[in-house]
């Protein structure tokens, strides 16, 4: 796997695919759960704490599949997603620096919602600062992110925790 700072839709699709990091490796999920369309920056060393960071972006566009069923005349993008595509930006990151093993969410902090995507909006970004990796016989990031509406903060996130487990490692669903 070549190691870029950016990523394209389609390299998000390979990823979900299981071409970009091998196979039995961390993946992205396929859309509609898939909710990236381009990561523009992700370094080793950079971001608030220097341990990494990731920059992403969704284009809103008023017939996405979540806003005719979320909430029928009250059209908004649940906070849920949000929150799962910060997640999958984390486990991104994990596959990036070579952790191998599928991805899974553990837990997050704190969450806050200060705002709403509704069809007007235009841009989503997120922001992930990478506050610790470890790299045993799984892999483990924790991290902070930041969801922004056309620029402006609306979902703050602490502490998120995703893991890459090799197989018979992943922790079983409850």
């Amino acid at each position: 796997m070549e190691r870029k700072n950016s990523y394209t839709y389609e390299d998000l699709l390979a990823c979900a695919h299981g071409k970009l990091f091998g196979e039995g490796n961390a993946r992205l999920p396929l859309p509609p759960m898939l909710m990236l369309d381009r990561i523009v920056k992700i370094v080793s060393d950079g971001g608030k704490y220097g341990k990494g960071e990731i920059e992403a972006e969704l284009d809103i566009k008023p017939n996405l599949w979540f806003f005719p069923c979320h909430f029928e005349s009250d059209p908004i993008m649940p906070g849920c997603l949000g929150l799962d595509a910060m997640w999958q930006l984390v486990g991104f990151f994990l596959g990036w620096m070579k952790a191998p093993g599928k991805g899974r969410a553990i837990s997050v902090g704190e969450v806050k919602f200060s705002d709403m995507v509704t069809p007007a909006a235009k841009k989503i970004t997120f922001k992930i600062d990478i506050k610790k990796v470890l790299m045993r016989k799984f892999g483990i990031a924790i991290a902070d992110g930041t969801m922004f509406i056309d620029g402006k903060p609306a979902y703050e996130c602490k502490d998120m925790r995703v893991g890459v487990f090799p197989d018979g490692m992943a922790p079983a669903a409850a």
